[in-house]
């Protein structure tokens, strides 16, 4: 790159070659909290006299005048290249590069899967840099999942090609959308089906559920008895339900047969036990192709547990692994703060 510095008194006229940042403090009870940080002049402002006072309060007294060579390219340039490779499916580029960066945000709602590996990858680069949100977090359509951008204000281009070229051409990241499904809840225990307490569980798996687009279709009861919850599995089946949930009987203790009803109503690929908490009596499989997830308690007491990872991965259409499961240790436990607020936390990431 060609370039000079010009003292900021002799540039009016010039035109700014990258946005110039301006952070604006104020003083709230003995601490410094941000009140603006943004663009106070954006690449391509053509310098005023009026702005020298302003550009020299930012600790600008020189100005870059830039001459770009055939093989450099810019970091505005860079970004939107970058960028682009970067977005799979689900995800847009956002806008016009602000300070060098552009976004990439959910064009749906859904889960955001990240391609881990290749973008470790294009940040051992070194001049590029790209972060992100984890890989599985549930998103809304707009939501920021990562940004990207070059790190000195220009560089060669084979440096940005060489990253672009990295990414598959799936992209990085994409968001997958939930299906809407149609659930069949099993509540089991003696407590509940004879009345001894009221149920907890129907009315937050039916939120929880609802808030991800899905449904209930049919709810049943039934006793501490592998027979019965069977046949009730099979009835939410007949019922048009394309997911079974059932809740409880999931333990050690002798009365627990949940597990031996899921597996009479015919489910395969069944894993049991998740290095989770809360949830680490969680259950996954499928009877035919419908998926099937045996709670634990644990959902009636906990605002999140193993269920609130796995349920969006279902509804996304994975298929829960042993080795899916094994993965959630790392990050999976939950710290149940007294103000939750997952999914921007540690819990499952």
């Amino acid at each position: 790159m060609a370039s000079k510095t010009v003292p900021v008194e002799e540039a009016v006229g010039m035109v700014l070659p990258h946005d110039v940042t301006e952070i604006r403090l104020v003083q709230q009870q003995g601490d410094q909290k941000d009140s603006f940080k943004g663009a106070a002049f954006k690449k391509g402002h053509v310098i005023r006299q009026e702005d020298v006072p302003h550009l020299k309060r930012l600790g600008k007294d020189h100005i870059y005048v830039l001459s770009l060579e055939a093989d450099e390219i810019h970091e505005n340039e860079a970004a939107h290249l970058m960028a682009t490779a970067l977005a799979g499916a689900g995800v847009v580029v956002s806008g016009e590069p602000t300070e060098g960066k552009l976004s990439l945000v959910a064009d749906c709602d859904g889960i955001l899967k990240v391609d881990v590996e290749k973008l470790h990858a294009f940040n051992l680069l070194g001049e590029v840099m790209c972060s992100s949100l984890h890989t599985n977090t549930p998103v809304r359509k707009g939501t920021q999942v990562a940004a990207t951008r070059l790190i000195p204000l220009t560089s060669k281009k084979e440096v940005v090609q060489q990253a672009a070229a990295l990414c598959p051409a799936a992209g990085v990241f994409q968001v997958k959308a939930l299906r809407q499904a149609r659930a069949g809840l099993i509540i089991t225990g003696n407590e509940v089906f004879y009345g001894r307490i009221k149920d907890a569980f129907e009315p937050v798996l039916r939120q929880k559920l609802n808030q991800l687009g899905s449904s209930v279709v049919k709810v049943a009861f039934a006793p501490d008895d592998i027979d019965t919850i069977a046949a009730e599995i099979k009835g939410c089946l007949a019922a048009g339900a394309d997911l079974i949930i059932t809740s409880g009987g999931m333990s050690v203790d002798p009365d627990d047969v949940t597990r031996m009803a899921i597996a009479k109503a015919g489910a395969t690929d069944v894993v049991y036990g998740t290095p989770v908490l809360p949830g680490a009596m969680f259950l996954v499989g499928t009877i035919g192709a419908v998926p099937v997830l045996g709670l634990p308690a644990c959902g009636m007491f906990h605002r999140i547990t193993v269920f609130d990872l796995v349920l969006p991965r279902v509804l996304a259409g994975e298929t829960i692994t042993r080795a899916d499961l094994a993965r959630l240790g790392h990050g999976g436990l939950c710290s149940i703060c007294k103000t939750c607020t997952y999914p921007i936390c540690h819990f499952g990431k």
